[in-house]
């Protein structure tokens, strides 16, 4: 899941950096990024069930389009926990750096 999210942020990172032309000096936007490796059309949505569509995603992420452009993605629950367990490992390595280097109290565990 760690590498999804890499990619995820390589992803992006590449589209805010490449995702404009100039048209007589000012930028527009010409690129949408799709970060899921299968997509499916609203319309085609329509006729599948959501376990359907990730059963032959073979679990990872799906694009719903709209007009060719992400509207949406379809996640696993699997795919959505482990997402949201990332994140918050995320958050726990910024409290970790913060905390690193600052005063230290020595406890017993007797004592707790």
């Amino acid at each position: 899941m760690k590498e999804l999210l890499a990619i995820a942020h390589l992803n992006l990172l590449y589209y805010n950096e490449h995702n404009y032309v100039q048209n007589n000096g000012e930028k527009m936007n010409v690129l949408t990024p799709i970060l899921a490796g299968t997509t499916i059309s609203v319309t085609d949505l329509r006729k599948l069930t959501p376990s359907k569509i990730i059963e032959q995603a073979g679990g990872e992420p799906v694009a719903i389009l709209s007009h060719n452009k992400p509207e949406a993605y379809l996640l696993s629950a699997k795919v959505y926990e482990s997402i949201l367990a990332a994140l918050d490992d995320l958050e726990l390595i910024k409290t970790v750096e913060k905390r690193r280097g600052g005063k230290t109290i020595r406890v017993n565990l007797e004592d707790l």
